[in-house]
Parts: structure tokens; C-alpha cells; sequence
């Protein structure tokens, strides 16, 4: 199934023989680390296995969004919204970001109550957010045809396009300096002393004295090559994108049935508002205990199924050796089959509350999958057990719009500067160290 198109970036010829960083992953996340590692000066290496910005980073919905995030999330999105902000300047490309605001309807009076508390989580950031009574609701959506009991507005929140975004962010490095490596997964680290030393590529070894892994969906894979567990799993989600259409709304909005965000190109990118399918895969037992406070909370929004992808997990080799293909090298990219039936239904659902999407023509459907952890928020760390090892991961469908901003703080943490952020809660040990490890609504 094709996903949709990305901004096509042409790797370099040459592979460094050493560097001081190297990245693993070319989403979003990974060439935003890899832009501020190489605007300080240090010398990096990006190797993606595919091509840049072709998984998750250009298949989500493109919301850059402070709004109903988890508490722990905010003070590094406040970091990341100053990033976008700036972005398009400092790297001399466009992004499509813009600033227009994210509405999330309220379809009962819990929802109101819960989202005038979370509202609390942004006053010490002094970032305007609040409640839309039912009248400025239609006020600010008179075509809307369907009622709400209230609304959370954020006029911070806004957009930007997952195809450009990921592909200007790397070229952006790679006029700073860096080597951007496509179509060269990575097979494996090595060390010495106990400490890294370098990395095993398809095309050769690259010596270095740090590893970043940003590899989303394939992090728990790489981890566990090593004997780390990195609990995680990932969920299906899909979108459709329409072709250009008069009419609907300009704020990005949510409700139960759809989400809806309007493209650069004049058309709007949907999905369904809350449901989204999970494979049963064998880490799906395996991590099942661990996972149990984030199914409960969020129980009535999955869609479970056995499919092919139990058994092609099964069949893919947990160990490898540094000097045979990897798993990563019969996989170029995640392109899973989206589920019709949801981005459908949003359609349908979308046509009622704005009439002017009846009109609406689909472009594409895409699929793609999210990579998630048991609390539902990213790794950005350091791993205790490989010095010179670090992980930027598991970012549960929230790493577009904060991907900048986790760029800045994982260099941060490769350098040893005082971090952007505080990076605590994003730590690697939070799974081992007895902490309690589950979402927070932040009602």
C-alpha cells in the first residue's frame, strides 16, 4: 500500500570513517537531533535504513500541538512550539508550519469539566488556552452542524506537513555539516572499554564515541540485540487526505468520530477522532502486564486483532550478527494497510458536522504505525548499561509537532549541557527502577 508522498532526499555517496555522533533513524526526531548536533559543531552521521521522514514521521496527522498532552509533556512541547516558530528561517525551507489554533469539541459535560481542569498545565507557561462555551463554538464554526457542550481552544497549537517537514530538517543538517546516509541501516553498535566505539552499517563500519537511536517502531528490536528491554509496542493508525476543498474549517478540530486538519495544499488530512487498531503481536504477551494502566484508560478506543503481522514478527531474528543482514535491511519501510473502514466512517461523520466535505474527493488512504510505550510518553535518554548509548523513542503519537524540541534536548544530553528541559521523566530506567509507569490525563 503506498503511503503518501515524501520530499525525496538523496543520501550521501560516502560513508565517514568516523564522526563523534552517530544517529539511527531519519524521522522527524532523528534529524532534528542530528540539526543540532551539527549547528554546534559536532561532527554526525544520520543513517536511516529507508528514506527520510518515509515512516511515521510523514504518515500522522501534522498537528503541532500543547494542547491535552500528558503533564510531563509540556514543558518540553513549550521548548518545541519555540522551535517551529523559528524553524522555517533558521533552516531556509519550508515546513508548512503554521500557527491556527487546535479545537477539541466537547460532546459531554465530563469532557468540559476534564478539559477546564487540564487547562491548569499551561498557566505556569503563561500560553493561552481555553474553554469555547457552545455560542463561540458556532461563533468560530458556523458551518458546523452538529452541537457540542463546549470546547478546548489553544491558539498556540497549529499545523505543519509531515511529507516536507522531516526532508527540509535533514537537508538543513547536512548544509551544517552533516553526513546524511540513506538506504544504510545500521546493524549494530560496537564497543570497547565497555563504551561505545562505534557502529556497523550495511555499508561499513563508521567509528564514533556516541550512538542516538531514533528508530521509532524497529527501537525495541535494535534494544534488545543487547539485552535491553525497551518495553513497547505499536498501533495502526490511519488517514485519508482529500484534494483540495472550499468550505471547511481553518482551526485544526477533534471530535469523538473525526480529527481534521487542513494541508498546505488546500486539501484536509482526516482520521477517526478515537479509534485505532492494535495487532496482537508476541510482545503483545510479553509486555501485557506492563501496558494493563494504559488498556484500561484507553480500553474502549482499541480495536484488537490476530493478523499476518503476529507471524511476521514472530519469523523476524532477534539476534544477528554484525557481519550478516540485519532485519532492518528486509524491511526498508513500515507501510502497513490502512484500515478503510475507520477513515471512512470519519468522512462520513466529518460530512454531517460540516456539510461542505460531502464534496470532499479522497486522495489516498495510508496506514502507519505508531510506536508506543506503557506510560505513553518518549524515551530521551541516556542508557546507563552502554556508556555513550542513548534513545530518543516511543513518542505515542505524539512526535511530530514535539520532534524539534526533542532533537534539542537529546543533543543536549549527548553533550552533557544542562538539558533545555528537565529529562527526567523521559528517562530509560523509569521501566526498572520500580517507578510507576503509566499515562497521566492531566484531568
Amino acid at each position: 500500500m503506498p503511503g503518501p508522498f515524501v520530499t525525496p532526499v538523496h543520501g550521501d555517496l560516502d560513508l565517514p570513517e568516523k564522526v563523534d555522533v552517530v544517529v539511527i533513524g531519519g524521522g522527524i526526531v532523528g534529524v532534528s537531533t542530528a540539526l543540532e548536533l551539527a549547528e554546534r559543531g559536532v561532527s554526525v552521521a544520520l543513517c536511516e535504513k529507508g528514506g527520510i521522514g518515509q515512516e511515521q514521521s510523514s504518515r500522522n496527522w501534522g498537528w503541532v500541538r500543547i494542547s491535552r498532552r500528558d503533564p510531563r509533556e509540556v514543558p518540553l512541547m513549550v521548548e518545541a512550539l519555540r522551535v517551529w516558530k523559528d524553524l522555517d528561517r533558521r533552516i531556509g525551507r519550508p515546513t508548512g508550519y503554521t500557527r491556527s489554533g487546535i479545537v477539541f469539541a466537547c460532546a459531554t459535560d465530563q469532557d468540559v469539566r476534564n478539559y477546564t481542569n487540564w487547562i491548569r498545565h499551561l498557566e505556569p507557561w503563561q500560553i493561552e488556552s481555553r474553554m469555547l462555551s457552545p455560542d463561540e463554538f458556532k461563533a468560530m464554526f458556523p458551518a458546523a452542524q452538529f452541537d457540542v457542550k463546549g470546547a478546548l481552544y489553544t491558539p498556540a497549537d497549529g499545523r505543519a506537513e509531515p511529507q516536507i517537514a522531516a526532508p527540509a530538517i535533514a537537508e538543513a543538517a547536512r548544509d551544517k555539516g552533516a553526513h546524511i546516509l540513506t538506504e544504510c541501516a545500521v546493524r549494530g553498535i560496537e564497543t570497547s572499554g565497555g563504551k561505545v566505539s562505534g557502529v556497523v552499517t550495511e555499508r561499513g563500519p563508521i567509528a564514533c564515541s556516541s550512538v542516538v537511536l531514533a528508530g521509532g517502531a524497529w527501537s525495541n528490536l535494535f534494544c534488545g540485540l543487547y539485552g535491553l528491554d525497551l518495553p513497547q509496542l505499536t498501533v495502526l493508525a490511519s488517514v485519508l487526505r482529500t484534494k483540495p476543498l472550499e468550505g471547511g474549517p481553518d482551526q485544526a478540530i477533534w471530535a469523538k468520530d473525526f480529527a481534521c486538519r487542513k494541508r498546505k495544499d488546500g486539501g484536509y488530512t482526516i482520521a477517526c477522532g478515537h479509534e485505532n487498531v492494535v495487532d496482537i503481536v508476541p510482545n503483545s504477551f510479553r509486555y501485557a502486564r506492563r501496558f494493563l494502566p494504559a488498556l484500561r484508560e484507553d480500553w474502549n478506543s482499541l480495536n484488537f486483532r490476530l493478523s499476518s503481522r503476529f507471524f511476521e514478527e514472530a519469523r523476524t531474528p532477534k539476534k544477528w550478527s554484525l557481519d550478516e543482514a540485519s532485519p532492518f535491511e528486509y524491511c526498508r519501510v513500515l507501510d502497513p494497510k490502512p484500515e478503510k473502514r475507520l477513515t471512512d466512517k470519519a468522512l462520513t461523520e466529518l460530512s454531517r458536522a460540516f456539510p461542505a466535505f460531502a464534496k470532499a474527493e479522497i486522495a489516498q488512504h495510508w496506514g502507519g504505525r505508531i510506536d508506543v510505550t506503557p506510560d505513553a510518553i518518549p524515551v530521551i535518554s541516556a542508557v546507563d548499561e552502554i556508556p555513550g548509548f542513548h534513545v530518543a523513542t516511543g513518542f505515542s503519537g505524539h512526535g511530530f509537532g514535539i520532534g524539534p524540541g526533542a532533537g534539542r534536548l537529546m543533543a543536549d544530553i549527548v553533550m552533557s549541557r544542562t538539558p533545555v528541559v528537565d529529562p527526567h521523566e523521559f528517562r530509560f530506567s523509569r521501566f526498572t527502577d520500580g517507578s510507576k509507569v503509566r499515562p497521566i490525563s492531566g484531568f
